[in-house]
């Protein structure tokens, strides 16, 4: 197998990208989009249509809690697919309801989902990478930047299904189906990776060293940092999409500016590759918090439309490989072993952060700062983040 020609897995990491596109780039991020229409039409404050991500959000944490059982019961690839499945239908049932209780469930829901996925694929990357050690940061970037893909998609989709549907009744909800749409059939597209890498044996710990479990405490200063990562980015992916439309761009505008986001997204993974491969400790996470602070504040400085699609751009080239840099960091210190625990604890405290993100951008929105001073807030988090992984140092030398 590791004579494996180096496209056949890069193709399998582009298929497993498919899991993130629906974890994140859908299930997670087009509610941005559906977010000006759902509160125009449903009467909504700011404060509950960020909650309805901060529901999303408590989910995924239910989801990472339950993802290292479930993986030991039924393994990474029947999780793939399944949570996929999952997702997809929670998103379409969403368009099923107008009551804000109902549709703070069903995003918590399809936030459990998303989560099982996103700790599924990002697992399967990981030992992917692991078969491949030469072409690990490429492979892993590859399957965070498929969220770039999930991104596009929806910027693509949501904005003419809204305009064709601008007439009906709680036309909203045709988006909804259009996103459960695409998550069904990303399900099937996840069959195959799902099935090759099902057939792949993993190594027997022979060592002590290799049958150790991940520690919290030797990562405290990354798990922080990544905390404040989740409390300082979904601010920006909640909110952004309202704060162009209140600023007078046209929906035209906005999908341009939401599709550049994604690409970049999807360009990130030849962009940081070297770096998530040399850095064992904390430093890639650091740098790469720091710029997205650096794009997030933009917005909240001004209304050139230039400098915003600048900031969208930087935004969609950095953040998800800040979530890849978690993956790698786990990749170098730990034995393959204690991955899967390791990649779930990451993803707990970005879950937590997430929870707090966008309620507390909504709350700020509803004063007197609007969302300017929301995203002002998230900058800071993110640069209080990038402080904290600073001091991470590498386990192993």
């Amino acid at each position: 197998m590791m004579h494996t020609p180096s496209l056949h897995w890069v193709r399998l990491a582009l298929a497993l990208s498919v899991g993130a596109a629906i974890s994140l780039g859908v299930t997670r991020f087009a509610y941005g989009l559906l977010l000006p229409a759902m509160r125009d039409d449903l009467g909504w404050t700011y404060t509950l249509a960020g909650g309805m991500n901060t529901a999303n959000a408590v989910g995924y944490l239910i989801g990472a809690l339950l993802t290292p059982r479930l993986l030991r019961l039924v393994g990474p690839s029947v999780l793939l697919w399944s949570g996929a499945l999952l997702a997809a239908l929670f998103m379409g049932l969403s368009g099923f309801f107008t009551d804000a209780d109902v549709l703070l469930v069903q995003r918590l829901l399809a936030g459990v989902a998303s989560a099982v996925v996103f700790v599924a694929g990002g697992l399967l990357a990981a030992r992917l990478g692991a078969r491949a050690p030469e072409q690990a940061g490429l492979l892993l970037g590859l399957y965070y930047g498929g969220t770039g893909l999930g991104i596009a998609l929806s910027a693509l989709l949501v904005p003419w299904v809204l305009e064709l549907a601008h007439t009906q009744l709680h036309g909203w909800r045709f988006a909804w189906w259009a996103l459960a749409g695409v998550c069904i059939t990303g399900t099937l597209l996840l069959r195959w990776p799902a099935r090759v890498m099902a057939q792949w044996e993993l190594p027997a710990p022979t060592t002590i060293q290799e049958r150790v479990s991940f520690s919290w405490k030797p990562f405290g200063f990354a798990l922080s940092g990544y905390g404040m990562f989740g409390v300082g980015y979904i601010g920006y992916m909640t909110f952004v999409v309202a704060l162009l439309r209140n600023q007078g761009a046209s929906p035209t505008a906005v999908m341009v500016f939401y599709a550049l986001l994604g690409l970049a997204v999807m360009a990130s993974s030849r962009i940081w590759a070297g770096l998530l491969d040399r850095h064992r400790g904390g430093g890639a996470m650091a740098l790469l918090n720091a710029l997205l602070g650096v794009a997030i504040v933009l917005p909240a400085l001004t209304q050139n439309f230039g400098l915003l699609l600048l900031s969208g751009v930087l935004f969609g080239g950095v953040f998800l490989s800040i979530v890849a840099s978690t993956t790698a960091l786990v990749r170098h210190n730990l034995p393959q072993s204690a991955w899967a625990q390791g990649i779930s604890a990451f993803t707990i405290v970005f879950a937590a952060g997430q929870i707090v993100g966008p309620t507390m951008v909504g709350w700020i929105a509803d004063g007197a700062g609007g969302l300017e001073r929301g995203l002002l807030v998230s900058a800071l988090a993110l640069w209080l983040g990038s402080a904290l992984a600073w001091r991470q140092k590498p386990l192993t030398a």
